[in-house]
């Protein structure tokens, strides 16, 4: 089988027989026209156009392995028959932790007193914490999860919605009352037809007065006129790693608006992702080569 993976197969933990490694990266200019004969691709980590662009040149394709957790710009480019797999096992430690970073820095108003440095001014202010505050996560995946357990040591509640409703998880539909009861609100599902909007004017309204949205699954799971609009009375904070548009353009008026803090998309970006994803392609390879059921399978 043709491999093409954005990396040297030197990181990955044993290669399988019967498998053609070839390293390319479709956002660098020397993709080499051998890689289209790629059976099992492996994407770089970067939302260019052109590593989305390059699948249509792959007759042989199989299997396409992403490095993010996200797949929806993926999605529409993927041939009949070619199966798709997501990297949430890849981020989930990294997003996690920026997640639960982004919820204690909103909280204690960490980036007040950072400008507050640069002005060389002393300003001591009580703020809120996360004891005792009651987090929902909205998405129950491997992420979701990981934030959940990241949490359970700041004496808060958590709660857990996914799409369906089982033993531990609420469903999507119990949020009007789930809603009222939270102070923070992290984000975490893919965004799909489902999840598009689903934060719209109706969803902020819901919230109590002060409560913090974190969102680090993927802008357009928030509407963002709705979002600015409720900053801008200062009734809502929000913490945002994502943002619709992406990249937020000079101007926009989340920028400016009070009470956010935001980061460029940079919830896998640390140090946790590489070896983690190195051991998701050795084990994704190894279990083509067993005939094992793939892991993170989307589509």
């Amino acid at each position: 089988m043709k491999v093409v993976l954005p990396f040297s197969p030197d990181n990955l933990a044993g290669v399988p027989d019967g498998f053609d490694i070839q390293v390319a990266d479709a956002t660098e200019d020397d993709w080499p026209v051998s890689a289209n004969e790629a059976e099992f691709y492996v994407p770089s980590y970067q939302f260019s156009r052109r590593v989305v662009d390059v699948i249509a040149d792959m007759p042989r394709l199989t299997i396409v392995q992403t490095l993010t957790a996200g797949y929806e710009h993926i999605l529409p480019a993927l041939p009949p028959g070619v199966t798709l797999c997501n990297a949430t096992q890849v981020h989930h430690t990294a997003t996690a932790e920026l997640a639960v970073g982004l919820m204690i820095s909103a909280q204690r108003r960490l980036p007040d007193h950072v400008r507050a440095q640069d002005r060389q001014v002393w300003n001591q202010q009580m703020a809120s914490s996360l004891a005792d505050k009651h987090v929902l996560v909205i998405g129950a995946g491997n992420i979701g999860r990981a934030i959940q357990q990241r949490l359970a040591g700041f004496e808060c509640e958590t709660t857990l919605v996914g799409r369906t409703r089982r033993d531990d998880v609420h469903a999507l539909d119990e949020l009007p009352e789930l809603l009222p009861t939270c102070d923070v609100v992290a984000l975490i599902v893919p965004l799909t037809g489902e999840t598009k909007g689903l934060v719209d004017a109706a969803f902020l309204a819901a919230m109590p007065d002060d409560a913090l949205l974190v969102n680090v699954a993927r802008g357009g799971v928030v509407v963002t006129d709705a979002l600015v609009n409720e900053l801008e009375t200062g009734r809502l904070r929000a913490a945002l790693d994502v943002t619709d548009p992406e990249p937020l353009p000079l101007g926009h008026p989340l920028w400016s608006a009070p009470g956010v803090i935001i980061t460029p998309h940079v919830g896998g970006a640390s140090s946790a992702m590489w070896p983690r994803a190195y051991t998701l392609v050795s084990e994704q390879l190894r279990r083509v080569a067993s005939g094992e059921p793939l892991l993170d399978v989307v589509s």
